[in-house]
């Protein structure tokens, strides 16, 4: 009798949470098309929820306000950056293994954003961000949160405290610095591609070991 039941209870409890699944990324994706037609300020959740033939109930049984949507994507990406940051080899210096993981990130972002929303809405919310301030404000804080995680980690790597060895927080501050430029950069340019922040942020990494290393200035 009990092996009957826990057969039945299994794909009644899958269905409901593929079914929960669908509904929290339909409002994602209803969400963030309205925020690029016509502003996040402008984009009431009444109209987000009536995009999707939902109540205001379901909208904050997912998300506790409009901003928790715009991010929600960002800690998906972010989150498999820091898993590709876990996986790299423990060979691998700290820069080598965060360059390493953010390349492989975006080679496997549109395969993580699939399910969710298109590849092309979530690169477009990039730009509706830095148009934004209140969400601005938000990302800046956001990356100042991960910036510490990612030094943590980068100590466990290399077997240090990140309290007492600056040296973690100092090389994640410069990979950090790179990863907001060329964001900022690829925000303004016209193309809005994986593969073109993904090369442009390829080539600001490989340039910051020069740039802070070498002279700058040529022969006199």
């Amino acid at each position: 009798m009990t092996d009957e039941r826990s057969a039945t209870a299994a794909p009644v409890t899958g269905l409901r949470e593929r079914k929960k699944r669908r509904t929290r990324n339909a409002l994602m994706r209803a969400a963030l098309v309205l925020f690029l037609s016509q502003g996040y300020e402008r984009t009431t959740v009444d109209e987000i929820t009536d995009a999707v033939n939902v109540s205001q109930r379901t909208f904050f049984r997912y998300f506790a306000n409009k901003e928790e949507v715009v991010f929600a994507l960002q800690e998906l990406v972010e989150s498999r950056f820091v898993a590709e940051l876990h996986a790299r080899p423990a060979a691998e210096g700290p820069f080598e293994a965060l360059r390493g993981a953010a390349l492989a990130a975006w080679d496997t972002v549109e395969v993580a954003l699939s399910e969710v929303v298109p590849v092309d809405l979530y690169m477009r919310s990039y730009r509706l961000i830095e148009s934004t301030p209140a969400l601005l404000a938000v990302h800046l804080r956001r990356s100042t949160e991960l910036e510490e995680r990612i030094s943590r980690l980068i100590g466990a790597r290399e077997g240090l405290d990140v309290d007492a060895d600056p040296r973690p927080r100092v090389a994640v501050a410069a990979f950090c610095g790179v990863m907001r430029v060329t964001g900022r950069l690829w925000g303004r340019g016209e193309d809005t591609s994986v593969e073109s922040i993904r090369e442009l942020t390829e080539s600001y990494l490989d340039r910051i070991g020069p740039a802070l290393t070498s002279s700058w200035r040529g022969p006199a």
